[in-house]
């Protein structure tokens, strides 16, 4: 069986807001480390602490974590429909 990997976007969200990891894993409870840990894909979060993570950057847990990679942000695949013309 391959690894069970997810995905995550708590860097882009970290960097978007302009809060740094320590300030992150204050706010969670959590060591510093664990936030660069789970920003690298090098270790999954419990369903607590992504709970934790979704209410501190309030939106769905779904919108942070995902078992398929995220489109790359620019790529067009999150565009809408093509305009007609």
């Amino acid at each position: 069986m391959a690894s069970e990997v997810i995905y995550n976007r708590i860097a882009m969200l970290r960097a978007e807001r302009g809060i740094s990891r320590r300030e992150l894993a204050e706010a969670l409870g959590v060591h510093y480390q664990t936030i660069g840990y789970l920003e690298r894909g090098e270790y999954s979060p419990s369903l607590h602490l992504a709970l934790r993570i979704s209410a501190y950057f309030e939106v769905a847990v779904e919108v942070i974590f995902s078992t398929d990679p995220f489109p790359r942000l620019g790529s067009g695949a999150e565009t809408a429909t093509p305009a007609s013309g």
